[in-house]
């Protein structure tokens, strides 16, 4: 069974950092893309940042450009979501995801979901 575990969520003031883990069980994903996804209330879920396994390229929402950098850890089979300079706007539920294709990943289309965790900041 597939399980994505998200960790790493909480609150901070604005201008802050938080590093979001998310640990992939169940199968290998070699090969397949994973990313973050987030939602904030009353809005609807967006991509945030992926990553390919094979070559480590990585893309990014404009939003986030310069302040998130997504990596992984293949012996873990873990992804990290490294968040600096975070803003109010940030606040959301972050969702860790893997794909088939890293650009049709990014476009929504997601094979497994994690749970998500919380990201609150503060003003």
């Amino acid at each position: 069974q597939v399980q994505l575990t998200e960790s790493g969520g909480g609150l901070v003031e604005s201008g802050g950092s938080l590093r979001l883990s998310c640990a992939a069980s169940g199968r290998t994903f070699r090969g397949s893309p994973m990313g973050w996804f987030r939602q904030a209330p009353g809005k609807e879920r967006e991509f945030v940042a992926a990553i390919r396994w094979s070559a480590g390229s990585t893309y990014y929402a404009d939003s986030v450009k310069g302040r998130f950098t997504i990596s992984r850890d293949d012996p873990k089979n873990t992804i990290y979501l490294q968040m600096n300079n975070l803003e109010p706007e940030d606040t959301a539920l972050y969702y860790c995801a893997v794909g088939s294709d890293v650009g049709a990943l990014a476009r929504g289309s997601v094979d497994y979901w994690g749970q998500g965790t919380q990201v609150t900041v503060s003003s």
